[in-house]
């Protein structure tokens, strides 16, 4: 009511559901746990308003609207236009991104009147613009798909996220920071288990059964006299019965 617009249908079940949404997650290092993802929906109370007022407090002081440069229109071409700073947009804050950026409720048409289409933008530390998503929905899949991960929003950027963070995703989330190597060669990724290998049948190797040790000829005479000798014994000691 305050600044005369409706949540999307998706944003307002989300916030009937839950008065926002925070979640982290660590990573144990040397025995010791050091915080590393970070999933954040700011509540009601928190859903801030940018660029509505000035920073400071004198009368004459600069604001977000005074960054505003209808050349960056010209130069967008085929891309989604830009949100302002001034009154033709509202702009709301979802998630403080730990002070690597702003990720943005945003209206772009709020002249004359507020238009219910939102979308979802993220604005980087130098104040430029990247599109996210076209819905909160799609935005919050975005968040948990990416872990929550530091800096995730840049890989939505054209220069990417910080070789840290790439080191972060390369551990725990290599295809998404691999998807323009993806995009390019289908069979990158693709599981080329062979299934008909891995459940044929193995062939069992024949158990070769070892051979007595041979003897020399002169053990094999001996053991034969032996046998003869004991055989002419016993046959005389029947005969004596």
């Amino acid at each position: 009511q305050k600044n005369s617009c409706v949540l999307p249908e998706d944003l307002k079940n989300f916030y009937l559901m839950t008065d926002g949404f925070q979640m982290t997650w660590s990573v144990k290092t040397d025995d010791t746990p050091m915080p590393l993802g970070s999933m954040v929906i700011n509540s009601i109370s928190k859903l801030c308003r940018l660029g509505g007022s000035s920073m400071y407090t004198l009368p004459s002081a600069p604001t977000l609207a005074d960054l505003e440069d209808d050349t960056d229109e010209e130069e967008n071409g085929d891309k989604p236009e830009k949100p302002h700073f001034d009154s033709r947009s509202l702009i709301f804050e979802l998630d403080p991104c730990n002070g690597n950026g702003k990720v943005c409720l945003v209206y772009k048409h709020a002249e004359p009147v507020v238009s219910p289409d939102t979308e979802i933008w993220f604005l980087d530390r130098a104040l430029y613009w990247h599109f996210l998503t076209k819905t909160f929905t799609a935005y919050y899949r975005l968040l948990i798909t990416h872990l929550g991960l530091p800096q995730w929003q840049y890989a939505f950027t054209s220069y990417g996220v910080s070789p840290q963070a790439k080191q972060w995703f390369n551990m725990y989330k290599p295809i998404t920071i691999n998807t323009a190597l993806l995009s390019e060669e289908a069979d990158s990724f693709v599981n080329k288990l062979d299934p008909n290998k891995v459940f044929k049948g193995k062939n069992k190797t024949p158990v070769l059964k070892r051979k007595p040790p041979s003897q020399p000829p002169g053990s094999q005479k001996c053991h034969t006299s032996m046998t003869s000798a004991r055989t002419s014994s016993l046959a005389g000691n029947s005969s004596r019965k």
